[in-house]
């Protein structure tokens, strides 16, 4: 039952949507009932659900500012990704400095710093595998030719896989098995898949005509018998796919059993230089049968996997574009009478762009970086929250982190 209050401050909005009056009361719910996880269960995965699922970009878009800024890198800034970890939220990154490094975000400071790799350091990933074991590690790819794992606990290097004979991009962890497979693209024209936790090399995929530099493993299963069919194959990731991205200018979708092409995905004029698959969770547009690209023909495509066919393609950028992601947010799409979801992309142009992923018109929104950096290299959306806090939605906001060519690490939220 609503309270007058909580009636009278959505009324006090009349350009709200439905969807955020109906966020205004349920805030007011929790901040009445003093509630706290655990309380019903029930109520309490319907808010945690709801705050989730529902995310408005216009709020993050009018209330979003810096918040904070992480140096220490001396060149590009690559990649970066996030994690928690023993209640800590930590933030990754590679550099083409030749460093690995870990920040704490909480207390806004670098807090290790791995030296090994020989040339830049193109991409950096938290291992779900160990984390599924109880242990940090970092997964890192180079330049260098390899592939290299780092235990945080004991700051030192794990494991090293070096059998590509070209410099390292993209690496991807599997989406099922806890993450014990990876797979990583390579400027030898190569995909090859990894099981981490032998070190083995179980496939290489070859028919790419130039370096791949991205890669990507379709999202985990949804289907009620997912752990059945995960039995299934060599590996048990049984209709499992990998794509890739590469300077031959294509696509294309292999077989992560068979090691075998599967389909080829032609449009882009340049390099692609990030790949993505949608998640089961994002609908008819932009779910798990779509790919999304970024290339340095300074366009951003979406792709139908079913039918072979682009969808949307995203023009805006002036520069080469290094990275997109589905973000978490959504959009009142007028035109559907719906919400839509929001895509983004980073460029050398200095700007993060986000778009609505059913429209093709002008982007949403432009983040334009400090004009020192000289480009935007990696984003990573984060969920930071504030210890020893009860829900509240300015403390689940989504941010955003992106790193710079100048090295410099920013979070935005």
């Amino acid at each position: 039952m609503t309270t007058l209050a909580d009636e009278k401050q959505a009324s006090m909005h009349p350009a709200l949507l439905e969807e955020e009056k109906i966020q205004i009361i349920i805030q007011n719910w929790v901040r009445t009932l003093n509630v706290k996880l655990g309380w019903i269960h029930d109520f309490d995965k319907l808010v945690v659900d709801y705050v989730a699922t529902i995310l408005f970009f216009d709020v993050f878009h009018s209330s979003s500012k810096l918040l904070k800024t992480l140096h220490g890198h001396t060149d590009y800034a690559r990649s970066v990704d996030y994690s928690t970890f023993d209640g800590s939220q930590l933030i990754c990154s590679g550099s083409d400095d030749k460093t690995v490094r870990l920040w704490d975000v909480d207390n806004n400071k670098q807090i290790q710093s791995f030296n090994g790799h020989l040339d830049s350091v193109y991409c950096v990933k938290f291992s779900p595998y160990h984390n599924h074991n109880h242990c940090n590690v970092i997964c890192s790819s180079s330049n260098d030719k390899t592939i290299r794992f780092w235990d945080i606990k004991n700051n030192k290097q794990l494991q090293i896989f070096n059998k590509h004979t070209g410099g390292v991009g993209g690496i991807e962890f599997s989406s099922f098995n806890n993450g014990r497979y990876l797979c990583s693209g390579s400027r030898d024209y190569t995909i090859r898949l990894w099981d981490v936790e032998t070190s083995n090399l179980l496939h290489v995929f070859n028919g790419h005509t130039d370096g791949v530099w991205c890669v990507d493993i379709s999202p985990l299963q949804n289907n009620k018998n997912n752990s059945k069919s995960n039995n299934i194959g060599v590996i048990g990731g049984n209709g499992y796919t990998i794509c890739s991205g590469s300077s031959d200018t294509t696509i294309r979708i292999w077989d992560i059993e068979t090691a075998k092409q599967s389909n080829e995905f032609k449009g882009h004029e340049n390099a692609i230089m990030s790949i993505k698959y949608g998640s089961n969770e994002l609908g008819n547009i932009g779910g798990a049968n779509t790919i999304l690209s970024g290339s340095h023909d300074k366009s951003v495509r979406l792709w139908d996997i079913r039918s072979g066919q682009q969808i949307q393609v995203f023009n805006g950028h002036l520069k080469e574009v290094n990275v997109v992601k589905y973000s978490p947010f959504v959009i009142n799409n007028i035109e559907i009478g719906n919400i839509s979801n929001v895509i983004c992309s980073a460029s050398i142009d200095r700007t993060i762009r986000f778009w609505d992923i059913r429209s093709n018109k002008k982007e949403l929104y432009v983040l334009e970086g400090d004009e020192r950096d000289g480009g935007i290299y990696c984003i990573e959306f984060l969920q930071l929250k504030k210890k020893g806090k009860q829900i509240n939605s300015n403390d689940n906001l989504v941010k955003l982190c992106y790193g710079s060519f100048r090295g410099t690490i920013y979070i935005w939220g």
